[in-house]
């Protein structure tokens, strides 16, 4: 008989990054309460605001990490702390970025640099590392956090709409050279979502309300655990053959 699909992720080891709030928060608690032990990597290991505590009221082990995505050296060691403390790196999440939004014209170097040292270049240097332990473990599953800035041009975030689409790109590429080692590799590319990030932008009611008429089909913002949802999905068995692709949680937005 053909099993059905197995959504948990019972037994496994996830790596969520920039977990302290927002999607990342809801990322690593979705994992925890589906069975996985996390690892958090935070910017300030100090300051989990007491999520390593609700992951282990859920009966799973949490790992706060130093990881500052912009610092080579702390990507390195905490993969190798992760790998010391359980042996393994089943699930890796890509969910730290920056979106500093500004007129292309106004773009410094420094927010330039800063916006591709995180969103670009520490996805693929914390996918190198992880997937190292992937490629000789023979198992592994890869979730980017993309946007539907990579899909899309939004005013104001040329850089950022860039990196997201660089990751989008990224991400086919790491699933055709990993997948024969067991490894698949994904991206979800979330609309506005309610997050400590996004409060600022939306507590605008002309700016709420311009979101709400362009997430075309459902007309509301997201909540993290919509997209958190799709992550879950992409690192479960039930995805199993699906790699490279992009799923897009955007209320429609991007159909219009």
């Amino acid at each position: 008989m053909t099993s059905f699909p197995d959504f948990g992720v019972a037994g496994r080891v996830a790596l969520v990054t920039g977990a302290a709030r927002g999607l990342g928060r809801a990322i690593a608690l979705a994992l925890a309460n589906a069975g996985a032990d996390v690892a958090l990597g935070l910017r300030d290991v100090g300051a989990d605001s007491g999520l390593a505590a609700e992951i282990r009221a859920l009966g799973r082990t949490a790992l706060p990490l130093q990881m500052d995505l912009a610092d080579p050296g702390q990507i390195a060691g905490a993969v190798e702390a992760v790998t010391d403390r359980f042996g393994r790196i089943d699930i890796l999440v890509n969910n730290a970025g920056v979106a500093p939004g500004n007129p292309a014209e106004d773009v410094t170097e420094t927010d330039f640099d800063r916006t591709v040292a995180i969103n670009l270049k520490g996805v693929f240097l914390t996918s190198q590392a992880a997937g190292r332990v992937m490629i000789r473990q023979g198992y592994g599953r890869i979730v980017n956090l993309g946007s539907q800035a990579g899909e899309v041009a939004l005013p104001g975030e040329s850089v950022y709409c860039m990196t997201k689409a660089a990751v989008a790109h990224l991400t086919r590429c790491l699933a055709v050279e990993w997948g024969p080692y067991g490894i698949t590799v994904n991206n979800v590319a979330p609309t506005f979502v309610r997050t400590p990030g996004t409060a600022a932008a939306l507590a605008d009611p002309e700016f709420e309300a311009d979101v709400i008429e362009r997430i075309a089909a459902l007309h509301r913002i997201g909540e993290p655990m919509e997209v958190a949802g799709a992550v879950l999905f992409l690192a479960s068995p039930a995805a199993s053959l699906v790699t490279g692709h992009t799923l897009v949680v955007d209320g429609g937005w991007t159909v219009r």
